[in-house]
């Protein structure tokens, strides 16, 4: 059931294509920790979720692509996210553009989210992956999200 409703959002947000990638994503997380124009519906005891939708550009000469992006998530990169504090609730192959991965990470707030990513920037493992797999992208696009106060997933 958490399933079905989590892909309902990631699809509606795709298909809206109101969101873009952002450079400092929006707040996140509990209602308290909103702004007051975000928190009406928002749960008390929501996490900061993310959902990160990643284009890779097509493989050339047998590098690159979809493909290469999958495996540096395999290999490590979901790993080092979960070692540094993430919860990594699941990780998607979009099937209206194949060249499309989209992943859900959960953190417990927006400040939380910002101690993952800065550690996950200077984790040597990172670097390592990165130049093993490194898969350039066409584009990215950021949902920051916090759980509605009836939602079963927080």
């Amino acid at each position: 059931m958490i399933r079905t409703v989590v892909l309902a959002v990631i699809i509606g947000f795709a298909a809206s294509g109101s969101a873009i990638a952002q450079e400092a994503p929006a707040p996140c997380g509990p209602a308290g920790q909103l702004p007051a124009e975000l928190s009406n519906n928002a749960a008390a005891d929501s996490r900061c979720f993310e959902i990160r939708m990643y284009t890779a550009e097509p493989e050339a000469d047998g590098k690159g692509g979809i493909d290469e992006l999958h495996q540096r998530f395999r290999d490590g990169e979901v790993a080092i996210f979960e070692k540094h504090g993430a919860e990594i609730i699941a990780v998607w192959q979009n099937l209206d553009n194949p060249n499309t991965l989209v992943w859900m990470l959960a953190y417990r707030d927006r400040a939380h989210r910002q101690e993952v990513w800065a550690a996950f920037a200077e984790d040597p493992e990172w670097d390592a992956l990165l130049a093993k797999y490194p898969a350039p992208l066409e584009g990215a696009e950021v949902f920051m999200l916090s759980a509605s106060d009836y939602s079963a997933l927080k």
